[in-house]
């Protein structure tokens, strides 16, 4: 399967681009809602290289995985 996923954000290329890559970055927007939260991200920009975030509830009742390889 294939997903394209694709959006306008009103920012430098940069700082999107940095936002994006960058787990330290990731964990501070990836959330559903405000009472969700990333607690984890990985990056390996590389082609075959693995990204992943750990998405919880902030009050514990449920989390998951997400994760995919860069082709």
């Amino acid at each position: 399967m294939r997903i394209t996923v694709q959006t306008t954000v009103a920012a430098p290329i940069d700082q999107v681009w940095r936002a994006y890559t960058t787990p330290a970055d990731i964990v501070k927007w990836n959330a559903a809602s405000d009472d969700w939260h990333t607690t984890k991200a990985t990056v390996d920009l590389r082609e075959g290289g693995v990204f992943s975030s750990r998405m919880e509830a902030k009050d514990g009742s449920f989390g998951f995985d997400f994760a995919g390889t860069y082709t």
